[in-house]
């Protein structure tokens, strides 16, 4: 599975984005894909999931209501959109996939198998 990751730009705070991940060499059908970033000095955190046959959503507490995850089944594309952003929201974003992930896993980033290369996204204030 090939994961590329796109849509990342500069915005002011309070604005939208929208970061789409495409996946080539087969569907995501049975996976769960999941977005995370890293800003500088910082660890990669978790953002979102989504499980793709059931379509449940996971958010991070810090997301919450600003950002949301979806799927787009004829494109195999997972969007993020991102709301209300906030300087803090400055960071490196990647997608990543992975088989039968279990819900208690779903936030971490070992749990998956595949990941793309990133798209930065910088939220000036």
């Amino acid at each position: 599975v090939q994961l590329q990751a796109s849509g990342g730009g500069l915005v002011q705070a309070g604005g939208s984005l929208r970061v789409s991940c495409a996946a080539s060499g087969r569907t995501f059908s049975g996976y769960a894909v999941g977005w995370f970033r890293q800003a500088p000095g910082k660890e990669r955190e978790f953002v979102a999931a989504i499980r793709w046959s059931a379509g449940t959503t996971f958010y991070a507490d810090s997301v919450k209501g600003r950002f949301t995850i979806s799927r787009d089944n004829a494109k195999n594309t997972v969007y993020l959109q991102m709301n209300s952003l906030k300087p803090e929201d400055t960071a490196v974003y990647y997608c990543a996939t992975g088989l039968r992930i279990i819900v208690s896993s779903i936030r971490v980033p070992s749990s998956y198998d595949y990941w793309g290369q990133g798209t930065l996204v910088t939220v000036s204030s």
